[in-house]
């Protein structure tokens, strides 16, 4: 029997619909041996898992998603395995966050200008080290009837060429490696799936330590086209379910995307020849 590993879930610390603690709970019960939650910058679902992990048999994996950009293209950065407690890593973080509630504050007062009746305070962030993105924004606008459903928000106001649309600040994919392997982790490419093929060569060029390949959004074709990846260019292999639960309509995925648990004791002996 397979011991399976989903490394790619997200809690009510950024955008996903669970607590840590419920989450957990539901991995237990669909028999996943280890998680790794990948909360958009921000690390704090991590400290609240952890101890629950221990006790219910559920290994619980460091790990983090940042937004980069290259050459207009948003590619996301999956980061495992580093030190929770890295001031400089804590540091790069809380600015992310910051920067979100900044951005959050613009999307709104846009929204407002087309006729919508919106406050930040009426989004629920229940804690200073959660991250506000634009799902949240998105269920705000659905819980008030101004839209039909949680996709309608997106694709007729804040998503890309929308009317109320923002840009994130986004740092380069080399200064994301850089900041998840000065803490002591691993860097991977998230679901590449999109991404054309002289981007994924660039940033594996650019010092990626690995690759999403199993997602979601990946086809049999595409994941055997990324496990080629990985082989040619010595790269790690990760995968899991990009669980967010709630409006995302994405349950029936949790459990069924994953990675055996040898993809992570590579990863891990990786990690320590990186900070040997």
């Amino acid at each position: 029997m397979i011991d399976k590993v989903d490394l790619h879930t997200h809690t009510t610390h950024s955008d996903g619909f669970y607590k840590p603690e419920e989450l957990l709970i539901k991995a237990k019960s669909l028999g996943l041996k280890a998680i790794s939650i990948t909360d958009h910058d921000s690390i704090s679902a991590f400290t609240e898992a952890y101890s629950l992990g221990k006790k219910i048999g559920v290994e619980v994996i460091p790990g983090v998603e940042l937004s980069t950009d290259i050459e207009g293209n948003e590619v996301h950065i999956l980061g495992y395995l580093f030190d929770v407690k890295n001031e400089e890593l804590k540091g790069y973080l809380k600015f992310f966050r910051d920067e979100r509630y900044k951005r959050a504050c613009r999307i709104i007062e846009k929204l407002n200008s087309l006729g919508f009746n919106l406050s930040i305070d009426e989004i629920e962030i229940a804690g200073k080290n959660y991250s506000i993105g634009r799902p949240h924004i998105a269920k705000l606008l659905l819980e008030k009837g101004y839209v039909s459903s949680y996709f309608e928000a997106f694709n007729k106001y804040i998503a890309n060429g929308c009317p109320a649309y923002e840009k994130k600040v986004h740092l380069s994919p080399q200064s994301a490696f850089k900041i998840i392997n000065d803490a002591g982790g691993l860097s991977f490419i998230a679901h590449p799936g999109k991404m054309p093929e002289t981007l994924l060569k660039d940033l594996i060029d650019a010092g990626v330590d690995g690759i999403e390949v199993y997602h979601p959004s990946h086809s049999p074709n595409k994941v055997n086209f990324y496990k080629g990846v990985v082989n040619e260019f010595f790269l790690l292999s990760s995968g899991g379910s990009d669980f967010h639960g709630g409006k995302r309509e994405d349950d029936t995925n949790f459990g069924k995307y994953y990675v055996p648990y040898e993809t992570l004791t590579n990863m891990k002996k990786n990690q320590y020849k990186n900070s040997a």
